[in-house]
């Protein structure tokens, strides 16, 4: 089943009566299936950024078409929009963005509550992932009273408790340090497995991107490569993105065929 499925995606900033126009993304066409763990990689400009922005419906594409979940976002007016955003997708920022006078459960359940979800759903939801991600004992402690690590797993599990179709990681790991970082992308990879979420994160780290299924690598605003880990093991894969970073930083795109490990 495809959760995602990008075609034709282009985005120009930039009035045409304008001089200056910049095209971000020229023609992607991409397809995620349910239970992938997606990294997109690239250069600063390549346009990672901007692609997160479209499919989070933050930003509207130019031409093409986003469909989540069976749902062309592209065509839906801005009230559906909101309804869609918060009901289907599920965000993880770089800078947490918890309240502070919330204490971590309340900013966790915080979308439902919202959505007027019944309390013993939400009981049941809070215990499961806040078990999953290894936060049970600091539910009631407020987010100045606990470390980066702990905000950014807290931030996951508020992404995770409405059960989206998709869940958008924009660089996760980036305020982090490595212990810290390490442990919210086990818990990524756990609950991708265990709970088969879709998982799609910007990053340009390649320890970060050597926990996904599948590196997508962009440059100059296209497609430039991807890889698949397939049964490569983790030190393997992560050997294998340094290669295709390598090769996209020269420019190159010779024998680029052989950059295209693994099946799905």
């Amino acid at each position: 089943m495809k959760v995602l499925t990008i075609s034709n995606l282009k985005k120009v900033y930039g009035s045409k009566l304008g001089s200056v126009r910049y095209t971000a993304l020229l023609d992607i066409n991409l397809e995620v299936e349910k239970g992938e763990f997606v990294a997109v990689m690239g250069p600063s400009g390549a346009g990672k950024s901007t692609l997160l922005n479209v499919i989070s419906t933050i930003d509207k594409p130019t031409n093409g078409k986003v469909i989540i979940d069976n749902e062309d976002i592209t065509k839906l007016k801005e009230g559906k929009l909101s309804a869609f955003r918060r009901n289907k997708l599920g965000f993880v920022f770089q800078d947490f963005n918890l309240l502070d006078t919330m204490n971590l459960k309340e900013n966790i359940i915080l979308p439902l509550v919202l959505s007027k979800t019944p309390y013993k759903v939400i009981d049941e939801r809070i215990k499961e992932i806040a078990e999953q991600l290894g936060i049970s004992s600091i539910l009631e402690k407020y987010p100045y009273e606990v470390s980066g690590g702990q905000k950014q797993r807290a931030a996951a599990a508020r992404a995770l408790i409405t059960e989206p179709a998709l869940i958008l990681a924009d660089e996760p790991t980036g305020a982090l340090d490595s212990k810290s970082a390490k442990e919210l992308l086990q818990c990524f990879k756990g609950i991708n497995e265990k709970s088969n979420a879709t998982i799609l994160m910007v990053t340009h780290d390649v320890f970060s991107a050597s926990y996904c299924k599948r590196v997508i690598f962009i440059k100059d605003g296209v497609m430039f490569n991807e890889l698949y880990k397939g049964d490569l093991d983790r030190k393997d894969f992560y050997q294998k993105i340094l290669m295709v970073l390598s090769t996209l930083e020269t420019g190159s795109k010779e024998n680029n065929a052989s950059f295209k490990v693994g099946e799905k």
